[in-house]
């Protein structure tokens, strides 16, 4: 994948597809924006707020009820959403552990629990919307 097609900004409109890309594209920079050097694990901006007390989580907090606002818009069902809500609090909270709450960051990753929840529901109602990925993760 092209550096120009990693952060392409996905398109506005409310279509399956485009929810699709927007979630992806959040999900990647909240979860997977650099790695880490000498090793293969990535981090993302939500590692990265939980250095700044109490504002930093709460704002990946913010960012994470984004993806949930998105998936109501989908009409995901109530428990999905429930689910995703108990994803983004167990998150805030162990975000607001001052320093240490970075660790947990590394294992517990809200919004990649999240979008498997997204696209879960796009493959099921909104098959058109499923992408086919066959290039070798590394």
């Amino acid at each position: 994948m092209a550096a120009s097609d990693r952060f392409s900004a996905p398109p506005l409109d409310s279509s399956p597809q485009s929810v699709r890309a927007r979630v992806e594209t959040l999900e990647r920079v909240m979860e997977r924006l650099v790695t880490i050097p000498g090793t293969n694990y990535k981090v993302g901006l939500d590692v990265i707020l939980d250095f700044v007390p109490i504002a930093g989580p709460t704002a990946a907090a913010a960012i994470g009820a984004y993806l949930a606002w998105e998936a109501r818009n989908l009409g995901m069902s109530k428990m999905a959403l429930t689910r995703m809500a108990g994803n983004i609090g167990v998150d805030w909270l162990l975000g607001l552990i001052p320093w240490v709450g970075a660790v947990p960051d590394f294992f517990f990753r809200s919004n990649t629990r999240n979008l498997k929840i997204i696209k879960r529901h796009l493959d099921r109602h909104h098959a058109g919307t499923a992408i086919v990925d066959a290039s070798p993760r590394p």
